[in-house]
């Protein structure tokens, strides 16, 4: 059953200065949550972006993999963690009393010696409650422009993501994610109405897709979709585009960020939401009987 959709704010916090040193990208990335918390009007929800403690790039992910060790529905002490960032988030968090969507990080099993892009998630307390490990690996070759192939070091995930707050589910995804429509309509199909995917795309298909995907995927299941994103260094191997986002279940872009570390907020209006949903009721009209629902028998 879904939870009712309440009116919440959302923080997204564009991160810069993220170099080789994760120390001081922990401590910079802490500094930054505690400022977007400190507003007049707190967020209910903070969100860094993907690979916030290490630079990106595949080369990078098992140098800087931690072990995290949560196992959902299992007993967990974050600050007891075997991770130094999720140490980090979760006492975060509990300073700030918000909700924390960590971005990502390199995770290592220790079990599989396998190296995940894991998004860790955190409640008001500090304890962690949803990881999402990225399914889709980016591995891309455009000739003469970027090329670039996470599954020489990472590992796909392998279970959908979502979680529930007092005031909206949340579905989560982590960048190249957003391309496969399909995790977006099953999270939407079992009572999202909020979808929230770090990402970090670069200059070549951020100006093409970036904001594209992201209304087309807030339009396909009449939700809120977001992504947050590291802010733009062309001194670092790896250039991201930037531009972090809102985007509302109409398709307009209510949030947006330029290039540079920012952190925007964005009010998460339910009257659009129902709006939408009553207006045009693509929810009820879909024909199973002429096409699979790709929800079915999916486990929330």
């Amino acid at each position: 059953m879904s939870l009712r959709l309440k009116p919440f704010t959302l923080a997204l916090i564009q991160l810069g200065n993220i170099g080789p040193s994760k120390a001081d990208n922990l401590k910079h990335a802490r500094e930054m949550i505690l400022k977007a918390a400190s507003v007049d009007r707190k967020p209910d929800l903070v969100v860094l972006p993907e690979c916030f403690n290490s630079p990106y790039g595949h080369v990078h992910f098992p140098v800087y993999a931690e072990n995290i060790g949560y196992s959902p529905g299992k007993p967990y002490s974050a600050p007891e963690s075997k991770s130094e960032s999720v140490q980090m988030l979760s006492s975060a968090a509990k300073e700030t009393g918000t909700w924390l969507i960590g971005g990502s990080i390199p995770e290592r099993d220790l079990t599989s010696n396998k190296v995940y892009n894991t998004c860790t998630v955190y409640n008001p307390k500090g304890d962690l409650v949803a990881i999402h490990r990225k399914i889709h690996l980016f591995d891309i070759d455009i000739p003469g422009k970027i090329k670039f192939k996470e599954s020489e070091t990472l590992t796909g995930g392998t279970k959908l993501s979502s979680f529930d707050t007092e005031f909206a589910r949340i579905g989560l995804g982590i960048c190249y994610d957003i391309r496969f429509p399909e995790l977006a309509m099953i999270a939407a199909r079992q009572g999202c109405q909020v979808l929230i995917y770090p990402g970090a795309f670069n200059l070549t298909t951020g100006p093409l897709h970036w904001e594209l995907l992201q209304r087309s995927r807030a339009v396909d299941n009449q939700v809120f979709m977001s992504m947050c994103s590291p802010a733009r260094d062309l001194s670092a191997g790896y250039h991201a585009w930037g531009h972090s986002m809102v985007v509302d279940p109409m398709g307009k872009v209510v949030a947006t960020a330029g290039e540079d570390e920012e952190i925007i907020y964005a009010n998460i209006d339910t009257g659009i939401f129902e709006e939408t949903r009553r207006g045009i009721p693509v929810g009820t009209q879909r024909r199973f009987d002429v096409y699979k629902d790709v929800a079915q028998n999916v486990p929330i």
